[in-house]
């Protein structure tokens, strides 16, 4: 009940304020880039983006059908070199390590589209991202170039925000930034941290399962990809209401650094990942960044 006072009182503050407008703009970035149409079954249509990947060099590192449903697929992707950027940047900029390719099957034919790495950057990585952005640019162009062998389109879409929006994001006054995480769990070590939740995961605790990790010993970081199942909370609940066609932004992350494990909060993720909501979605979702965070709770304890 609290939570979803709170959230009434936000979206009553919204409608006091000017939306934010995504006017064409050379400037602003979409948060999705649609690549073209297969007709072809989807295992071949992932086979294709998989050849594509690797022979620019990417590591597929997870994959899987969000709310188990055989016309969704989402693969997970990512590089030394990108890896190497993110991890300079001490503030969770390794959750911008991954980049997703996603999959809708529709009509009979599958839609292929692509979270747009720059957007991912300038969000997660902040002004940390003009640091970096030859390199970043290069991962970038690599990952474009990968997929011109699936389609040329390249149309973005998702609404569209400025770079220097982005580093500082928020939906709205009173709505979470980037630098407002969720702490879900503090352990006595980082390995026990990285036991911990891993035996959570194999135990598919919260109704959940790993899509991907990525660990760098050597740091103390884990990122971790995992699938919301619970079929009244999770991603079967949220993803009709709040759009399908952007499905290159699950599965849903938290990242352990050090002995402390957090997660984006959901008031922040998902309106950055679905910057066109309507206030009727958003009402309509107005427990799931609760629910997200019960089911990482879960997740994360000891």
């Amino acid at each position: 009940m609290k939570r979803l006072i709170q959230f009434v009182v936000t979206a009553m503050l919204l409608l006091s304020f000017t939306a934010i407008s995504y006017a064409e703009n050379g400037n602003e970035l979409a948060p999705y880039l649609k690549i073209g149409e297969l007709s072809v079954s989807m295992d071949e249509a992932i086979q294709k983006v998989k050849d594509a990947l690797t022979s620019k060099d990417f590591e597929i590192i997870g994959e899987y059908h969000p709310e188990s449903k055989a016309g969704l697929y989402v693969i997970a992707y990512t590089r030394d070199d990108l890896q190497k950027i993110t991890l300079k940047v001490k503030d969770r900029g390794a959750l911008a390590s991954v980049l997703k390719i996603g999959f809708v099957q529709k009509d009979g034919k599958i839609a292929v589209s692509m979270l747009n790495p720059p957007f991912l950057f300038y969000a997660y990585l902040m002004d940390e991202t003009d640091k970096y952005l030859g390199d970043l640019t290069a991962v970038s162009n690599d990952a474009k170039a990968a997929m011109r062998s699936i389609g040329t389109g390249f149309t973005p879409f998702g609404g569209g925000i400025e770079p220097d929006e982005l580093k500082d994001y928020h939906y709205m006054m009173m709505m979470p930034y980037f630098t407002d995480p969720v702490d879900l769990n503090e352990y006595d070590s980082f390995e026990e941290g990285l036991s911990v939740i891993r035996k959570n995961l194999d135990a598919g605790k919260g109704k959940t399962k790993k899509v991907y990790e990525l660990v760098f010993p050597g740091k103390e970081i884990a990122v971790f990809g995992i699938a919301l199942l619970d079929p009244e909370d999770g991603e079967g609940h949220f993803l009709p209401i709040i759009g399908e066609d952007n499905i290159a932004a699950m599965p849903y992350e938290l990242i352990l650094q050090g002995k402390e494990v957090t997660m984006l909060h959901g008031k922040y993720r998902f309106a950055l990942l679905w910057p066109e909501l309507t206030m009727g979605q958003f009402m309509k979702i107005s427990s799931t960044p609760g629910d997200v965070e019960d089911a990482m709770e879960l997740v994360t304890e000891d």
